[in-house]
């Protein structure tokens, strides 16, 4: 870097007339770490401002926050002499006294030593005399770096980032999603909560007339703007679409992440064609809401939602969730019972409790009645304590005669809790998990709201949870949660491995478990113990623990790990009576930690063999498209990156160009070697028989070609067309050479052609704007 004064000086000339911020910021993110490390040894600045934002850029493009540190003076002035800035972490945060409001206040501080030193001399110039660019704590990533508070400073102010005219009346936060792009990742600097205030309200325009041909419209134009995008319609015997689908690729990802446990909620209609709006939804590591895809249903007919089931379950490869929950109603079931046949089917508590509002009238408003019936739903522990609360509560009641009632006790089994012991749920049986988390279509429509406008504005709200959840995602790497207990070992290695929310859970349960609970051994063989555990507060009621020593293996009568994931307070008990210090692994699920995302797209292992052939390269088609989508995701912000990108895949297209050149050429020399075979067999007259018997040993003297295998492994990735992203099986045809190959041609052959052809045979009918017509779940696709 040049570092002369000139160069400074025209520099800070060119900040003081605003020319440099955009070009130092699109610089900025090219520059390596090791380019900008080196940026900063000997440069010069003019203030303490310009100072302060050098540090901050140059920690924005590494992953860090800035803190301003000591500073020193020349003696007998005011005069600054030098100054110091740290990172954010620098220290450690001292005891204090806990009080209300901080004990949920995260701990950013890990005494990480970076910081950079500035000396002023008698001209005002600043310049870098000390820097340590060593940090001992995770840095963010790029897309979580706008979030850092320091790098807020490098923006314009929020009137300049956020336009209100640009907003839209679904949501006061649309306006600074569309002004940024709307990406997970923006780069404004400002969270969800800092743009409310900024935000107006102003509606969007959609083409009104062919709504229909509208919204397939908007699909296709996802499809083509999008890797992964999946749409699919189905028409009637007249031509008339009736029913939607789709979801884009990160719905798959997240699926794959997320897609144990789903909500189908049917309870939403939009109001300008009284459509049914059924959202896919789920929950994810931060226990907040997650989308898997949406669905436009124009009846509740059993053909409709076993056609809605099964292109769910084609753009997801197939892949069936372990528990789905709806609403009570009979098509839903008999839909889910024959395209879901391996997945539990439950009633949502949130859903029951809806519908009782309408089917129980005043009882209501009685805390006596919702008390009891909380209990039949989720405070029976075996059938038989059910169906005494249930007696109880009809006839204290008298709701023998109520037709809703009966109803749901016929099919007790699909929601109460002592008959789904087993059945993972993620929480959202929960009573912590809520209204409001189920409801996430409120307020996104009116009389007027017509397909595409209301797919626009769920796009937002889609969008808006995306930001949620990179904005926890960014928190749980730069922040530690308080733990209640400071130096039990036990939470720390929780709170390293969850994220803050799911840590408080466990955090509540770890508590109950030490404070308010009393434990006793009933029986002990040989390495099986087991307990009797007794709530404080909660009568005689008695929960059973039994614990392998030998495999660290502990059950407990409340189910609570086999339905949510974490451990309950009766086997945590245990464990701090038996001196275990630690989690065992298998009861840290990965689907609640930090990492929950981390290894997602790494192949499995243990893929059976014996399946078929096209299951199983189907199986390997989704993988490597979700691992190519995700790659081109990451790359594709800086030059530098996409170079990488593109060198990867075309050294990896000419590693399989060999591979198919040498197979094919021992495939050819073993049929020849099998034809002499057969040729020494045959018995030869005649005077050309010695001849003949002696040529193919003449011919088998020949060199013994021995392939070469490369030591990398490469991935693939989307083909030229886009045909490959979808998820839907397709087959190629691959041309090889036919003419000899030579040694100088082994790892490059001019005449290879290795792209992808679509056969026509196959169906294309839910993807790019031009497919061929076909049929598919029912009716003619247009």
């Amino acid at each position: 870097m040049d570092t002369s004064q000139d160069s400074q000086e025209e520099r800070h000339q060119r900040r003081e007339n605003g020319e440099e911020t955009e070009r130092t910021a699109d610089y900025g993110n090219a520059l390596s770490r090791k380019e900008a490390t080196e940026e900063l040894l000997g440069c010069v600045v003019h203030s303490e401002e310009e100072a302060y934002r050098l540090y901050c850029d140059y920690g924005h493009r590494i992953g860090f926050s800035v803190r301003k540190g000591k500073q020193s003076y020349f003696i007998g002035t005011k005069n600054i002499r030098t100054k110091d800035y740290y990172c954010s972490k620098e220290g450690l945060k001292y005891d204090e006294p806990v009080t209300e409001a901080n004990f949920n206040r995260p701990d950013t501080r890990t005494n990480c030593k970076a910081m950079i030193r500035f000396r002023v001399d008698e001209k005002g110039r600043w310049t870098v005399i000390r820097f340590v660019p060593v940090h001992n704590h995770q840095l963010a990533k790029p897309g979580e770096r706008h979030m850092l508070r320091s790098a807020k400073s490098l923006a314009v102010g929020k009137s300049g980032v956020i336009d209100p005219s640009a907003s839209t009346d679904s949501h006061p936060i649309n306006g600074f999603s569309d002004t940024i792009g709307g990406d997970t990742a923006d780069n404004s600097g400002y969270t969800i909560r800092e743009c409310y205030s900024q935000v107006g309200m102003q509606g969007i325009t959609v083409i009104e007339a062919g709504d229909g041909q509208s919204l397939v419209s908007y699909f296709k134009r996802r499809t083509n703007e999008e890797g992964m995008f999946y749409w699919d319609v189905q028409v009637d015997q007249e031509g008339r679409m009736t029913n939607f689908f789709y979801r884009d690729g990160k719905c798959r990802n997240d699926y794959d992440c997320f897609g144990d446990a789903i909500i189908f909620d049917t309870t939403y209609r939009t109001n300008k064609y009284n459509l049914i709006c059924a959202p896919f939804v789920g929950v994810d590591h931060h226990w907040q809401n997650v989308v898997f895809g949406c669905a436009f249903l124009l009846d509740e007919s059993v053909a409709s939602y076993v056609w809605l089931f099964k292109s769910f379950l084609e753009s997801m490869g197939g892949q069936s969730p372990k528990s789905i929950f709806t609403d009570q109603d009979e098509a839903i079931m008999q839909a889910v019972e024959q395209v879901f046949p391996n997945t539990q089917h439950c009633f949502s508590y949130w859903h029951i409790l809806k519908n009782a509002q309408s089917h129980l009238g005043s009882l209501n408003t009685s805390q006596a009645f919702q008390n009891l019936f909380t209990k039949c739903m989720q405070g029976s522990d075996s059938e038989e304590d059910f169906e005494e609360s249930w007696t109880a509560m009809i006839r204290e009641y008298k709701l023998q005669d109520n037709s809703w009632l009966i109803d749901l006790h016929r099919f007790r089994h699909k929601w109460c809790s002592a008959f789904n012991k087993d059945t993972f749920d993620g929480g959202i049986n929960s009573s912590q998990w809520g209204e409001v988390s189920n409801n996430i279509l409120s307020g996104i429509s009116d009389e007027n709201t017509s397909l595409t406008r209301f797919a626009l504005l769920l796009e937002k709200v889609v969008k808006d949870l995306r930001r949620n959840e990179s904005e926890e995602d960014f928190r749980c790497s730069q922040t530690a949660p308080v733990r209640a207990v400071k130096h039990s070992t036990v939470l720390k290695q929780a709170a390293e491995s969850y994220t803050h929310r799911i840590y408080k859970l466990f955090e509540a349960e770890f508590l109950d478990g030490c404070g308010a609970t009393s434990c006793h051994e009933t029986s002990s063989g040989g390495n099986l113990l087991r307990f009797e555990i007794t709530m404080q507060g909660r009568g005689s009621k008695v929960w059973a623990v039994a614990l392998d020593t030998s495999t660290m293996e502990i059950t407990c009568g409340c189910r609570k790990f086999e339905r949510m994931g974490l451990l309950c307070s009766h086997a945590l008990k245990v464990f701090t009576l038996q001196n275990v210090d630690t989690i065992p692994d298998k009861y840290v699920l990965k689907r609640w930690t930090k990492d929950a995302r981390r290894s997602m797209f790494k192949l499995a292992q243990d893929d059976s063999t014996q399946q078929e052939c096209t299951e199983a390269e189907l199986a390997y088609r989704n993988r490597a498209m979700q691992y190519a989508y995700n790659l081109i995701i990451k790359s594709q912000e800086l030059e530098e990156s996409r170079k990488i990108f593109w060198d990867s895949l075309e050294t990896g297209e000419k590693a399989l160009e060999v591979f198919f050149e040498m197979r094919n050429m021992r495939t050819q020399a073993a049929k020849d070697a099998s034809n002499r075979e057969k040729k020494k067999k045959k018995p030869s007259k005649g005077p050309n028989s010695k001849k003949a018997k002696q040529a193919p040993a003449a011919s088998s003297t020949g060199q013994e070609l021995v392939v070469q295998t490369n030591e990398h492994q490469y991935q693939s990735s989307q083909d030229a067309q886009g045909n490959a992203t979808i998820g839907r099986p397709y087959y190629y045809q691959q041309a090889f050479p036919t003419a000899p190959i030579q040694p100088n041609q082994m790892y490059m052959h001019p005449n290879v052609h290795t792209m992808p052809l679509c056969t026509p045979q196959q169906d294309l009918s839910a993807f790019a704007a031009v497919r061929p017509n076909s049929n598919f779940g029912g009716a003619k696709n247009i």
